[in-house]
């Protein structure tokens, strides 16, 4: 391979850095000025650099600031524009907030919003005041404003370690990562005390206790070096974007791909958080994968695992969920499929009996991971371990009556063999009852098994162990049976309820892969938007019980005010739509068990496809969906996208088509009438410009009237088939039937067209018994004309033009006969389309006369077939259904 082939770029990732580049230019700039904590200076310097963009003559404002009383500050704020927040009172409390709609509205160039990190009120349109500003450089708005490193959400369990206090407000990663510029506001820790010591910070009192607690010298250090850190990791991954897109060649380093092992641990959280810190080293992508045993979670459990996957997913990690019970295999496989570099997994923090004799998770990943690196982390909080639980409560919340009927099963198979007791061994009923032990757990949890485990060794002691009737059992070997007995019929229960939750995940994948494989056969099969949402909205309402409906876009590209299918539930009010508008616009879900917008019944989706936004999704749901639903529910509405995406740009592409043929036929229509139009209009000019001069002879005057008759007559024979065709196309065309003597209809025809049929031999074919025949004069007047007209432009002069009409019951037949040209084969499927012309060489005519025939035709119910003769020429038959006159019944 030359050198040549190895700086060559890779197209496609070429095209995506493009694509990306435009998506960048579309939106506004982020700027964050970044600091250690409070106090360094973060706002001031903002308000700083909005002046000097104000002397640059740049359009900016003030949408919040908040300077906490400090003179220097609010002096700052002056002399610059402030678009006033908005109130909104909660709990009897008047809050701030910014105005979204406002700074909007008033459109600048740059707007400043202090602290990033902040949370909105309850009301506002989103829960965080990030969210306002991605919303206001989704506008094209530049952003200026400030943020703490304490607040990064991958660096806040670190920020807590050191400080020891929790930070409640955090911003995602993904909105560093986005970020245009940084600049970083730093100060020595010395500096920071002394302006805390002079009061500029907080309030005297305030201050000394804030320095006590939080600003202390070394967590102010601490925070410092974490600050100067990032933004150096900020900068040199800066520098390798700029490097990559300029196509500058270095020691680029292969794709470094993290997962990290989650479960229902808090610590998890804290390990989602080390995988982000470690992924901006590595310039690494991270993948979260969750391991499903059969033993079901918890409540709190479950509840804690749902926050872990919100988490790995707002740190911009791909989560993938599998089921097995040997953890370390099942991770392994998800790292091989996915071309994993490194697994990333917590310490071990419990440490008993077992595990002394049982390979730890850790060195059985370490032992069969191949090629792949383990990092293992210790935990964040690894002087207070998490306790294992050996037993999960969840697993003994069944109802009273699953207790209650395990009990009387028990009860039942020892009544039947106490009363066999005389044939039966007491060694033989223990087998039965593992037996029975063995049944119930086909049916019921891990409460009732163990239930039914101690009642049936209870029972059994008690009534069929010597001495019987009592608790008290005399040897040995005895005591051993009962306690081996008792175990057994617990593992036994134990492993065969495991075995069925094994089973009930499998079967609930299958079903969950067999719906998916279902929906997108019936979307596949959908034809048409509107059946594409009706087989969509079924299957939602089959599989989760909830209504769904979808607004489409229109045109215009804004949303549809009209959602589909109309529903009760799903009535929306002017506040949702506007919800509904605002998730087309920006592509993001809002709506209820959302961070925007919450204060509504309905959950909006975006359906975005792959090329065009196709509109909105919205359910009535009174539950979350997560864990293995979550993924289920996103891969549907995948599905769901592109099946509407597929129909639209069918839609547009036949609207595209429409209008390619509507241009097409324009054109056709304007050279053909033109030239048709243009020729009349010259005879009529030029002639009426020579009768007009006073020295024209008699002779030259009766030529120059013939010439403007004729051009006149054909000017009103394209106006007559422009009104016929115009008839036609708007179905107004109705026959008028009676009673006629097909000789008047070819007689009247023959004088019209009398000097256009001179130079032909005419031969008029007619039966001595022809009958009166029904049909619109009028209209077969314009068939007959328009077919004999047609024979003279393409018959040879001095040939024979036959006219042939009989009656063969039931049907009038008319034929007419030339010795011209003939059709060519290919075109006679064409022949009756609009403006189709067979032979362009031949001047006259629009391409009418045919298309007006077989019209008229089809309003007589009747036929119309085109051939070519043997010996050369056209032959054309009409046959009209009809019945003929009866002089016995007259």
């Amino acid at each position: 391979m030359n050198t040549y082939d190895e700086k060559r770029p890779d197209p496609d990732e070429l095209l995506a850095s493009i694509k990306q580049q435009e998506e960048k230019n579309n939106q506004g700039k982020l700027k964050i000025f970044f600091g250690m904590c409070a106090g360094v200076g973060k706002t001031y310097t903002m308000l700083q650099s909005a002046h000097l963009e104000k002397k640059k003559q740049v359009d900016i404002v003030v949408g919040y600031v908040e300077t906490h009383k400090r003179a220097e500050t609010e002096k700052l704020v002056e002399g610059l524009e402030v678009i006033p927040p908005y109130i909104i009172e909660y709990k009897e409390t008047e809050f701030k907030e910014v105005d979204i709609d406002a700074i909007i509205a008033r459109k600048p160039e740059v707007v400043l919003i202090d602290e990033l990190a902040h949370t909105n009120a309850p009301g506002s349109r989103h829960a965080k005041r990030y969210q306002d500003v991605q919303e206001l450089l989704h506008n094209g708005i530049n952003v200026y404003t400030t943020l703490n490193v304490q607040h990064i959400e991958s660096r806040t369990d670190t920020v807590t370690q050191i400080t020891g206090v929790p930070v409640r407000e955090t911003v995602p990663d993904e909105v560093l990562e986005a970020t245009d510029e940084i600049e970083l506001v730093d100060i020595t820790a010395d500096e920071l005390l002394q302006r805390f010591a002079e009061g500029k910070v907080y309030t005297p009192d305030r201050s000394q206790e804030a320095v006590r607690n939080f600003f202390r010298k070394g967590n102010i250090t601490a925070l410092r070096e974490m600050s100067l850190r990032l933004v150096a990791d900020r900068v040199d991954k800066q520098l390798r974007q700029y490097m990559q897109n300029r196509r500058i060649p270095g020691p680029w380093k292969s794709g470094i791909r993290l997962m990290v092992a989650i479960g229902p641990s808090p610590n998890s959280a804290w390990l989602i958080r080390w995988a982000k810190s470690l992924s901006y080293t590595m310039d690494a992508t991270i993948t979260a994968v969750y391991v499903q045993k059969a033993k079901p979670l918890s409540e709190s459990d479950q509840e804690q695992l749902n926050k872990n996957i919100a988490l790995a997913k707002q740190m911009g990690a791909h989560y993938f969920s599998t089921s097995g019970e040997d953890l370390p295999k099942a991770i392994l496989e998800v790292a091989q499929r996915e071309n994993i570099t490194h697994i990333i997994v917590g310490k071990s923090q419990h440490e008993d009996f077992v595990s002394y004799f049982k390979r730890s998770l850790v060195s059985k990943l370490i032992h069969d991971s191949g090629d792949i690196d383990i990092y293992v982390v210790g935990a964040q909080n690894a002087s207070n371990p998490v306790k294992k639980r050996w037993i999960n409560p969840g697993a003994f919340r069944s109802g009273p009556k699953n207790y209650l009927i395990s009990s009387l099963f028990i009860l039942f198979v020892v009544m039947i063999c106490y009363f066999f007791k005389g044939l039966l061994e007491y060694h033989v009923v223990s087998y039965i009852l593992l037996f029975a032990v063995s049944l119930v757990a086909l049916f019921y949890s891990m409460g009732p098994i163990l239930l039914a485990a101690t009642l049936s060794a209870l029972l059994w002691d008690y009534f069929f162990i010597n001495p019987p009737l009592t608790f008290y059992i005399a040897k040995p070997e005895d005591v051993m049976m009962m306690g081996t007995f008792f175990s057994v019929s617990i593992i036994n229960g134990v492993l065969t309820a495991r075995l069925k939750s094994q089973q009930r995940l499998a079967k609930d994948r299958e079903q969950r892969a067999g719906a998916l494989y279902e929906l997108s056969k019936v979307l596949s099969s959908a034809s048409g938007i509107w059946e594409v949402i009706e087989q969509g909205t079924s299957f939602i309402r089959k599989y989760f019980q909830i209504d769904s409906a979808v607004l489409l876009r229109e045109d215009d590209n804004t949303l549809q005010s009209t959602s589909y299918p109309v529903s009760q539930n799903l009535i929306l009010r002017p506040s949702e739509k506007s919800i509904a508008a605002w998730v087309y616009k920006h592509a993001q879900r809002a709506g209820k068990f959302t961070t925007t917008l919450p204060a509504t019944d309905f959950t909006f989706y975006p359906l975005n496809g792959r090329r065009l936004n196709t509109g909105v999704l919205l359910i009535k749901s009174r539950t979350k969906f997560s864990g293995e639903m979550d993924l289920f529910w996103d891969t549907l509405c995948v599905q769901f996208t592109n099946a509407l995406e597929r129909e639209l740009l069918n839609e547009v592409t036949h609207r595209a088509s429409v209008i390619h043929e509507s241009e097409k036929l324009y054109k056709t229509l304007f050279n053909s009438i033109s030239h048709e139009l243009r020729t009349p209009v010259s005879t009529l000019m030029g002639s009426s410009e020579t009768l007009l001069r006073s020295d024209v002879e008699p002779s030259l005057q009766h030529q120059l009237a013939k010439n403007i008759f004729d051009a006149a007559e054909r000017l009103d024979r394209l106006i007559e088939n422009l009104l016929n065709m115009s008839r036609l196309e708007s179905d107004t065309i109705k026959p008028f039937m009676d009673w006629h003597d097909v000789h008047d209809l070819v007689n009247k025809v023959l004088a019209n067209l009398h000097d256009d049929l001179a130079p032909f031999n005419v031969e008029v074919v007619i039966p001595a018994d022809m009958p009166l025949v029904r049909f619109d004069f009028g209209l077969m007047e314009q068939v007959l004309h328009n077919l004999v007209y047609n024979a003279t432009q393409h018959a040879n002069p001095h040939t024979t033009i036959r006219v042939k009409m009989y009656y063969d019951q039931p049907n009038l037949v008319l034929q007419v006969m030339d010795r011209g040209t003939g059709f060519p084969p290919e075109s006679i499927p064409y022949l009756c389309n609009k403006f189709y012309r067979a032979d362009s060489r031949i001047s006259g005519g629009v391409g009418l006369g045919l298309s007006i025939v077989k019209g008229f035709v089809d309003a007589h119910q009747g036929t119309v077939l085109f051939e070519n003769r043997a010996r050369g020429g056209a032959l054309i038959t009409i046959k009209i259904p009809t019945e003929k006159y009866n002089l016995t019944e007259e």
